[in-house]
């Protein structure tokens, strides 16, 4: 099906940890029982409720984020994601305006529903409302007008005696519909820590607890209804900027890429640009492996949760070692938030224990009681890096838990302009290649940081045959 033409429909809420993912997953999972294949997105910089959509899915699910990413290649991405689906299911972020500040729809649920031309079912928790529930969805209605609010959910029910209060309010003032809703006695609480929900796939009975979200799902929520409003959403105009080469290029470099219960958090559609722009993907495990994959021409560590396995990181002393081997030999090394945790010299978790780790990059990363940083930015380059040359700026995103002491202005890869004049990140490494920062980049915002990080990596690549001419053939 035309990408532009898939059936669509945004899970959105009147804010946080109202019940979106619930609704979301058990609609992925009721569309899938239907024989349907459904395509997930999750709108803003999450990497944390995408990992049960993509179990729900069994398809990867892919961030939508008008902030760091312009109008149209949000789309793009979009129509090239869904082109093979029956429907997308989308999750909103926040409440449904909730965006990069106070005052304007950048970064929000909202801008991504007018963008896309879906229609919003919005999540409300009425576990203390009844007639205010009316005022409510009267207001979100009349906010922006723009924005096609097709359907209301409604969780933490009580009774049936509040589910037809709650139904009076809002049908008082509002002809939306209320497409069904969740008891307060839900079958199924998804865990959380102090990131956020935790990772799918270390919940026990990850494939029962999705189960039992669609039977209860299916039980009390209007699917059909659902299904009828995504596919009365308008076609996507045509257009986008071209972020995929019309010919793949021959796959030319290898790249390691950190994946296990430490490392995990990427987008997606990063994994897909290095891949059409020539990279091979090499998985390894920080935690399990020994040694680092043969013949590679770079390392990706993202983020994710290095505090919680610090001492198996540390324990690891050969695979630490070998990284630390790569990155001081030259090869180019980019890393995020828990990846610069990582290469860092230590790491103290949340019991004062402290940890050896690459010691690639100086300082020392310490758990934190209360979140540090949590937002999006803006950043310039530093210095040149192997993502980008100084002066560039770059828009990111930074959650996290841990502290470093400031970078060195000589080291420094950012200069952020909020709080101050605030250093961030490190460049490092015998040709400045490594980055190492706390920023979550999304490579679709600068296509350059794609091809820059590639050409590095090349580079390296054929030096390093030159140097040993027995793996020319090799690399």
């Amino acid at each position: 099906m035309n990408g532009q033409r898939v059936p669509r429909v945004i899970i959105a809420g009147t804010g946080s940890g109202v019940g979106k993912t619930t609704f979301t997953l058990g609609l992925i999972a009721a569309f899938r029982a239907r024989g349907l294949r459904v395509q997930p997105f999750k709108c803003g910089p999450d990497y944390l409720d995408p990992t049960y959509h993509t179990l729900a899915a069994s398809v990867p699910c892919r961030n939508l984020d008008t902030w760091m990413l312009e109008p149209e290649v949000t789309t793009g991405l979009y129509t090239c994601a869904v082109a093979g689906a029956d429907v997308a299911v989308i999750e909103g972020v926040m409440g449904l305006h909730d965006g990069r500040g106070g005052a304007g729809e950048r970064g929000s649920t909202a801008e991504v529903a007018k963008l896309l031309r879906a229609p919003v079912v919005l999540v409300i928790d009425a576990g203390r409302l009844s007639r205010s529930a009316g005022a409510m969805v009267l207001g979100y209605q009349a906010f922006d007008p723009d924005v096609w609010i097709a359907g209301v959910l409604l969780n933490q029910v009580g009774t049936e005696r509040h589910r037809h209060w709650v139904a009076e309010g809002i049908g008082e003032r509002t002809t939306i519909p209320i497409l069904g809703y969740l008891l307060k006695q839900a079958p199924v609480a998804l865990p959380e820590r102090h990131l956020g929900l935790v990772p799918a796939r270390e919940v026990e009975d990850i494939a029962g607890s999705l189960a039992a979200i669609r039977e209860q799902v299916e039980a009390t929520v209007d699917v059909e209804a659902i299904l009828t409003l995504a596919r009365a959403a308008e076609p996507i105009p045509v257009g986008g900027r071209a972020l995929f080469p019309e010919t793949p290029p021959q796959t030319n470099v290898k790249i390691g890429l950190a994946h296990d219960a430490a490392f995990g958090f990427y987008y997606e559609d990063n994994l897909d640009l290095l891949r059409a722009w020539g990279a091979e993907l090499v998985a390894m495990s920080p935690l399990q492996d020994r040694t680092l994959p043969a013949e590679l021409h770079g390392l990706y560590i993202g983020g994710g949760f290095p505090e919680l396995h610090a001492g198996r990181l540390a324990a690891n002393r050969s695979f630490r070692q070998q990284i630390a081997e790569a990155a001081g030999d030259g090869m180019p090394v980019y890393a995020e938030c828990g990846g610069l945790m990582y290469l860092a010299e230590s790491l103290v978790d949340r019991e004062g224990e402290r940890h050896a780790m690459v010691g690639a990059v100086p300082g020392t990363s310490v758990m934190e009681r209360s979140r540090v940083r949590m937002g999006y930015v803006r950043a310039t380059a530093v210095r040149d890096s192997i993502l980008a040359q100084a002066g560039v700026i770059v828009r990111g995103h930074e959650f996290h838990w841990s502290s470093m002491a400031p970078p060195d202005l000589r080291d420094a890869a950012y200069r952020i302009p909020e709080d101050g004049v605030r250093l961030e990140g490190v460049v490092g490494g015998p040709a400045c290649n490594i980055l190492a920062s706390y920023l979550h980049l999304h490579f679709g915002s600068d296509l350059r940081l794609t091809h820059r990080f590639l050409d590095r990596c090349r580079a390296w690549g054929r030096a390093t045959s030159a140097a040993h001419p027995a793996m020319e053939g090799q690399s």
